[in-house]
């Protein structure tokens, strides 16, 4: 269809409003003025000169210039800068920053209202002028842009519309800062090579205290972020010049701020014992696939192209036939030359479809860079680059989020390619956040293989870090400025200079007499005392990085065939037991349920009805010794309530192997006239988490049992459960996609029965005498069994692993008829050991830290209800409230006295510390840590006094050899001065050095 056809539809406009809108990407102020910067690099400029120029009458006070010397633009390129998101630098393989053909208008105007743009090339001088303020004096909505240009020898303009030219020209002098012809040509000699940009921002954005976001007035030498404190902030985050120094992965251009040039950095040349990790994955395949998507349409825009020339190819040839006139002959081999290259236009096109499909499937391939910041330890963290340029920066990972001395101080170093993550428009993010999460937890994998390569915590953190002068416990501390720890510093980091003439890099060998030395800005290779190096033909030397290799420990198949087999088989038992369960929410729901209900049994004594009561009151003793667990215990009898006579009490119990159960399994029932008595009286007390039973005139079938769940909403649940299921999902992301839709159906049914806590609930059916007095074990035994069960919730245990005890908490508990297994929770383990386990509780492999606080998620109503009955505690010694007090108070100066420096619990957070609290210290680690820190100071000690011993006793050596050589000098000086005398007077005779020295005392007497 023509395209007059459309000159009748409705166009899409770009309104005044939408330069503001479009800025409001750029949050970080410094990646606005990246921009600017960006396009000069692009523009293959050596050399970019930012500075301010001092405007009273303007807003801000001053205006903002970026001069380089790139290509420039001739008035054609000039009309690009106007059109949005139209850029002559996108294509696949381009190694370009600017992709989107929208930084310089977002940047400027983020910045300030107003920009004017001049430039220069092929002798022709234009001129771009993009100012808001022009918009809202004038009432514009349309967005108009004045561009006018100049020829560079005559300075007359380049238009043929004389009137265009002047309305450009007067607009530009109405809202410019320049108010004349000469005052622009003034601006386009600034740019003093044959091609060139100079870019000018004025009427600045202002903060609320009307001072400018950007202050130039506190180091005259930077661009600061105005308002930003010097400390806690990184320093890239305030100084505009840092940002820069490492803005891109290796410069190619010098900057200069307010006239003084950026030290720039190739961050891999700055770090101790630098490592290179090659990495590959299929993972980033989103900007590969918008690629394809796009090849394939193009092919198939060339493809039809080719088939309409090759059908009119056709319908020429048989239309002439036999004519062969000239003007037939040329006509003919216009349409077959066109069809032609339509052709291999379209089997290209098709070439380069195939070729990124395949490419598709190809791993991409990255390049990991780690090292160690010896120069300032605070300062670490991931810098991810896109093209060369940095998009993020102090990103943690892997260990590093952890928060200890593990990678700490560590720099990982990226270089992303445009076809693997595509970044924001703003250029500080990316556009693929999950693709950029596994990238980033690629280099955590990555990053805690390189510190067990450097072999750091093999030897020592601390003392590694004293080495290099980091005395103080503070991680955030500058190192020591000593001479002797600047030079230790400056030998492991060889210094790399960039050439102010070739641009090139050069390492300069360590001089002793260097380490403070400033080099000047002006440096070139003919000032490098490496002869090899002192030239700039010669070509530069590459960096020359030992390789790291990931190494996984992998587990073998039969061990996780069977892992996933027993979590399957768990899975599928709580499924089961889900199955025949029922949600209750509220009483309305108990009463709905299809349920035959009787009273408690009878058969229960006083003693265990109140056994029970004291069991939900008060938190369970910790585990006894083994001497007294063993022992047989004969407690006094209890009076019977409504009885006079007393009824002697029940033998002992064995003792099972699973502690709680010996505390909360009821005694066995009393005798059967005992029972009968009891039989028209309701028990005396009940506890209020027992649901009320009513009685039933219909039995109940044998054995039929109801298990009700009762939900309980607590916040601590729910939130353990949301981390169990997400630890669950990062335990499972190696497993096969077959073995993750086998257990999904598993995985929600534990879920959810996490969410309650089950009560099995027994209707016992109409027995006989005979059956009531033989029957061992009463019908509610389970469910006392369960709901002690459940009180486990929370309890601090300590599991076995690999022979290593780890610390951790009950999560869940499962009951089964035989036993009672714990699903403990790590606080911490290797990575290499799964984050919670399934122990059997009694068993050698678990043991208790202490006992479970008093009140639990279970016992939330009663203590809401009021204070129960609490029954003293015949395990534990009594002691006062006093000597507690007491206790804890000298506990508590205990910890702060000894406390070892950074450990994971603040040390003002001890003296909030209640009791129960102190308890479940990490004793163990604290003690373990304050060992470590103690080693290491005494290791620093005696380092420093080998240190020292060893340069007395250098120096008694070097003074040794000086002695022997002053009396190797004096011995050859004498026997000259003997041949001396001898040779003015022949008959001296002089055998010994005392002899000598008698001898020319004498003469010097004599000649007194």
């Amino acid at each position: 269809m023509a395209y007059s056809s459309y000159s009748s539809l409705s166009r899409a406009q770009l309104t005044f409003e939408y330069l503001h809108t479009n800025s409001t990407t750029h949050e970080f102020l410094f990646g606005a003025l990246a921009e600017l910067v960006d396009n000069s690099r692009d523009a293959s400029a050596t050399r970019i000169d930012i500075y301010t120029e001092k405007r009273p009458e303007l807003r801000g006070g001053y205006m903002l210039c970026f001069l380089d010397d790139g290509i420039g633009m001739d008035p054609n390129e000039a009309t690009h800068v106007i059109q949005f998101g139209k850029s002559s630098k996108r294509s696949p393989e381009s190694t370009q920053i600017g992709q989107y053909g929208n930084g310089l208008k977002s940047g400027s105007m983020r910045i300030g209202k107003d920009f004017i743009l001049f430039t220069k090339k092929d002798d022709m001088l234009t001129c771009l002028f993009l100012s808001r303020t022009f918009h809202e004096e004038e009432g514009l909505d349309e967005v108009i842009v004045p561009l006018p240009s100049w020829d560079l020898n005559t300075k007359e303009p380049l238009t043929s519309d004389p009137e265009k030219y002047a309305i450009e020209t007067e607009l530009i002098f109405k809202y410019s800062p320049f108010k004349s012809k000469e005052e622009l040509m003034e601006q386009f000699k600034k740019i003093e090579s044959d091609s060139g940009t100079l870019v000018i921002i004025y009427n600045l954005k202002l903060m609320d205290n009307r001072e400018p976001e950007l202050d130039v007035e506190t180091d005259h030498q930077d661009i600061l972020m105005a308002g930003t404190p010097a400390e806690g902030v990184k320093p890239e985050r305030r100084s505009f010049r840092a940002y820069a120094a490492v803005l891109y992965i290796d410069p190619r251009m010098r900057i200069f701020i307010q006239g003084h040039k950026v030290r720039t950095k190739r961050l891999s040349c700055c770090l101790y014992k630098p490592r290179l990790y090659k990495y590959s994955s299929t993972r980033f395949k989103t900007r590969a696939e918008q690629e394809v998507k796009k090849a394939d349409h193009l092919a198939k825009i060339a493809e039809e192209k080719a088939r309409e020339a090759d059908s009119k190819r056709i319908a020429l040839e048989a239309r002439l036939g036999e004519d062969l006139s000239k003007d037939s002959r040329a006509i003919l081999r216009k349409v077959q030359d066109s069809a032609m290259m339509l052709k291999r236009d379209a089997e290209m096109k098709k070439r380069i479809l195939e070729a990124k499909h395949k490419a598709l499937k190809e791993p991409k391939e990255l390049n990991f860079i780690f090292g160690v910041n010896i120069e300032q330890r605070d300062l670490d963290g991931m810098f991810v680059y896109n093209c060369s340029r940095l998009i993020k920066m102090y990103e943690k990972t892997g260990p590093q989020l952890e928060g200890g001395m593990a990678c700490g101080g560590v720099v990982g170093v990226v270089d992303v390619p445009y076809l693997v993550i595509e970044p924001t428009h703003n250029k500080q993010d990316f556009a693929d956040a999950k693709e950029y999460r596994h990238l980033l937890k690629s280099m955590g994998e990555h990053l805690a293989q390189y510190w067990k390569d450097t072999n750091i915590a093999q030897k020592g953190i601390v003392k590694f870090w004293d080495e290099f002068g980091y005395l103080s416990a503070s991680w955030s501390s500058s190192p020591s400025s000593e001479l002797r720890y600047k030079r230790r510093r400056a030998m492991e980091i060889p210094l790399t200079i960039q050439c102010d003439k070739c641009l090139k890099w050069r390492t300069l060998p360590f001089q002793m007499d260097a380490v403070d030395k400033r080099y000047p800005d002006s440096w070139v290779c003919l000032m490098n005392p490496d002869g090899n190096q002192d030239r700039c033909d010669a070509p530069e030397q590459k960096q020359n990085l030992p390789c790291g290799i990931l190494k996984k420990e992998k587990q073998a198949v039969e061990e996780k065939r069977k892992e996933l087999a027993e979590k399957i088989k768990q899975q599928q038992e709580k499924l089961e037991a889900l199955e025949k369960t029922s949600t209750v929410k509220s009483a309305a729901d108990i009463k709905k349920l299809p349920l035959e209900v009787s009273m408690k049994p009878t058969e229960i004594s006083s003693q265990a009805t109140r056994s029970s009561e004291r069991s939900i009151a008060r938190p369970r003793s910790p585990p006894l010794p083994a001497h007294l667990k063993n022992a047989t215990s004969a407690p006094p009898p209890r009076a019977v309530s409504q009885r006079s006579t007393r009824t002697p009490a029940p033998p002992p119990s064995k003792v099972e192997t699973s502690r709680s159960r010996v505390a909360a399994r009821p005694p066995p029932p009393p005798a059967k006239p005992a029972a009968k008595a009891r039989a028209k009286t309701p028990p005396p007390g009940r506890s209020s988490r027992t649901p009320a039973k009513a009685s039933s005139s219909k039995p109940a079938p044998v054995g039929l049992r109801k298990r009700i769940i009762v939900e309980d909403f607590s916040d601590q649940e729910e939130e353990e459960e949301e981390e169990e299921e997400e630890e669950g999902e990062e335990e499972d992301s190696d497993e096969s996609e077959e073995e993750k839709h086998q257990t999904k159906k598993s995985k929600m049914a534990a879920a959810l029965g996490n969410r309650g806590k089950v009560l099995e609930k027994g209707i016992p059916p109409k027995r006989s005498k005979m059956e009531e007095a033989t029957e061992k074990s009463p019908p509610h035994e389970l469910e006392n069994d369960s709901k002690n069960a459940q009180k486990d919730k929370g309890l601090l245990v300590e599991v076995r692993v690999n022979k290593e005890w780890y610390t951790g908490k009950v999560v869940a508990v499962e009951v089964n008829k035989q036993s009672v297994r714990w699903k403990v929770k790590f606080d911490y383990v290797p990575r290499s050991t799964p984050k919670d386990r399934w122990v059997f509780k009694g068993s050698d492999e678990v043991r208790l830290m202490r006992p479970p606080s008093p009140i639990s998620p279970d016992t939330q109503q009663e203590a809401e209800k009021g204070p129960a009955r609490m029954e003293p505690d015949t395990t534990q010694p009594g002691t006062s409230r006093e000597v507690t007090d007491s206790l804890v108070a000298m506990l508590r100066t205990m910890l702060r006295y000894f406390f070892p420096p950074a450990f994971r619990i603040p040390k003002d957070d001890v003296n909030s510390m209640t009791a129960e609290d102190l308890v479940s210290f990490p004793l163990k680690e604290y003690f373990q840590q304050y060992e470590s820190g103690l080693q290491s100071l005494c290791n620093s000690y005696q380092s420093r006094a080998d240190a020292k011993a060893k340069a007395v006793e250098d120096k008694s050596n070097s003074t040794e050899v000086k002695l022997r050589e002053a009396d190797e000098k004096l011995q050859k000086l004498r026997t000259n001065i003997v041949a001396l005398l001898q040779k003015v007077q022949e008959d001296i005779d002089i055998n010994t050095d005392d002899e000598l020295d008698a001898y020319i005392e004498d003469l010097l007497t004599k000649g007194d």
